[in-house]
């Protein structure tokens, strides 16, 4: 047993599993609806092209939260603006903002002396430094993140299931997307100057994804997310303490094996079924 609880009597390892716990809530309400919704580029997106309003921010001395707040803005409005041009695909504006962005971060950053550490802080953050007003910046998140759903909830899930029907219901299917895109700015930009964008974006999608073989409604999913989030949580930092290695990247690798193996599951049980019928629809 002083294997499995002896790295969690450290103060900072408590305080690493906290925030972990505290993000894996974020997302698992924040990355059912981008797995939904089919969101996962841009969520990949967003998360990195924080880098040039982290970078500038860290130049001046100011702050990194208003700094990644500021540069999540800048994307999310060009996604937006580029999602209504009829020419190029939402995928291609949105690659072309990913390149551009995080290009002009890097170029940023590289100014500075400390380019690597930098660099490395923003990719991998540092989970085993979160200090106990990092807790309560995510504690007020969760609780944001948890209402803008809840009122939210019937627009995101028409917004889910049938964009045109959400259009004909008087649901506002774009002021629905775009507070979609609040949300998940909301979720990266408060989470990853305490653990990264790579553990972030980890806990957005590999845990939702996890849980969506297993369940028919919304809210269900949500909580499985929480579930396999909180678990790589506690299991990646377990390892983390034992193997000597990143603490933020272990939690993002251990919640990719988990959805691997929920998957994996998922499948041999439909294929072990008698009428081996497919997964059913998310109920409405």
């Amino acid at each position: 047993m002083e294997w499995l609880t002896g790295p969690y009597e450290v103060a900072f390892v408590q305080r690493a599993l906290w925030s972990g716990i505290l993000v894996s809530l974020i997302c698992a309400t924040t990355g059912t609806w981008v797995v939904l919704r089919g969101m996962t580029f841009l969520g990949d997106a967003m998360s990195h092209g924080m880098l040039p309003g982290v970078a500038i921010a860290s130049l001046h001395g100011s702050s990194l939260l208003v700094g990644a707040a500021v540069s999540a803005g800048v994307m999310a409005c060009g996604v937006t603006v580029l999602g209504r041009s009829r020419r190029l695909s939402q995928d291609t504006g949105i690659g072309l903002l990913f390149v551009g962005m995080l290009s002009l971060g890097v170029i940023i950053v590289s100014r500075s002396q400390s380019f690597a550490v930098d660099l490395t802080g923003f990719l991998f953050g540092d989970v085993l430094a979160v200090r106990e007003q990092d807790l309560v910046n995510l504690t007020v998140a969760l609780c944001a993140a948890t209402l803008v759903s809840v009122l939210g909830y019937r627009s995101f899930l028409a917004l889910v299931v049938d964009e045109r029907k959400a259009h004909t219901l008087g649901l506002r299917p774009r002021l629905a997307h775009a507070a979609l895109l609040g949300l998940v700015t909301l979720a990266i930009v408060t989470s990853f100057h305490v653990v990264g964008t790579l553990l972030v974006f980890g806990l957005l999608i590999a845990p939702p994804a996890a849980a969506l073989p297993w369940a028919r409604r919304v809210p269900v999913v949500m909580c499985g997310a929480a579930l396999f989030g909180m678990t790589a949580t506690f299991a990646g930092l377990l390892l983390s303490w034992h193997l000597r290695t990143a603490a933020g990247a272990t939690i993002a690798a251990v919640a990719v094996v988990l959805f691997f193996l929920s998957a994996s599951a998922a499948g041999l049980r439909r294929r072990r079924s008698k009428d081996a019928r497919p997964l059913p629809a998310l109920e409405t």
